[in-house]
């Protein structure tokens, strides 16, 4: 099972929906209740490692919401604001990952045409929703090339791999178009603070014509990932892809060692 957020905005529409995904099954949604402090503009989610039912769920604007769900409600324990954001920025994606130093968040300003995304990385305390020393890096996505949000939603891996979905979104109509690229590293540093390493070249992991990714989940166990669209109009839909690596976190090289490293299945 797996909490999907929806961008809607009035009162009376849903936030979360949890969908059941089996190989080879029609997969399965059910809407959750939201019980708190009704966020706007759900864009992306991620579950707290080692803390079971509980989740971060990011509005575009950048307000976090803390939550535990349990049959069938979402609950808010907490809210907070990410630090160092843009008033003029979309926050589309969101990542949380296990490290030897606590938990590193990961979050993207989408970006815009010529505009390039931003992410930031940081170490963040799930009792205290504080976070450490801050990094950044811009990324332009080379496809799709017009109305282009260059990172509608990121996922890090228990390697430290960066993957990320772009997405062309020209209005309710469409034509959409969407890819999925490996783009670099998250470490962390001998000084504990994580750091945002991107490739020269991005590798593109796939091309989808006619979607707009937004959402992207790595199966717990599994190299298997899961995408979802919002293709506006003709609605919603996912799909099955090979996109997740279940290695260790990598850390940053000591002068004259090897490097270490944090084992985690995902």
């Amino acid at each position: 099972m797996v909490n999907a957020s929806l961008d809607n905005k009035n009162t009376e529409e849903n936030r979360l929906i949890a969908v059941r995904y089996r190989p080879s099954v029609a997969p399965q949604s059910r809407p959750v209740q939201w019980s708190g402090e009704l966020p706007v503009d759900l864009e992306a989610i991620d579950a707290v490692p080692g803390r079971d039912r509980e989740y971060v769920a990011l509005a575009g604007r950048g307000t976090a919401y803390c939550i535990h769900v349990e049959k069938g409600t979402a609950h808010v324990l907490s809210t907070f604001q990410l630090p160092g954001i843009s008033a003029d920025g979309n926050y589309e994606g969101f990542a949380l990952t296990a490290t030897k130093d606590g938990t590193v968040a990961v979050w993207a300003d989408r970006g815009e045409d010529d505009r390039p995304a931003k992410l930031t990385a940081a170490q963040w305390d799930p009792a205290t929703n504080a976070f450490g020393h801050r990094d950044s890096a811009e990324f332009s996505a080379p496809y799709p090339e017009n109305d282009v949000r260059h990172v509608s939603d990121v996922k890090v891996s228990a390697s430290g791999a960066l993957t990320v979905s772009s997405a062309s979104d020209p209005g309710d109509d469409g034509p959409f178009g969407s890819a999925l690229y490996d783009i670099g590293q998250i470490s962390v540093g001998k000084d504990g603070d994580a750091k945002v390493s991107l490739a020269d070249q991005p590798h593109r992991l796939g091309t989808f014509s006619g979607h707009k990714v937004e959402a992207v989940v790595c199966l717990p166990g599994s190299k298997e990932g899961i995408l979802g669209t919002d293709d506006e109009k003709d609605g919603g839909s996912i799909a099955a892809v090979e996109l997740c690596r279940p290695n260790s976190v990598v850390r940053e090289r000591p002068t004259g060692g090897q490097s270490a490293a944090d084992e985690r299945s995902l």
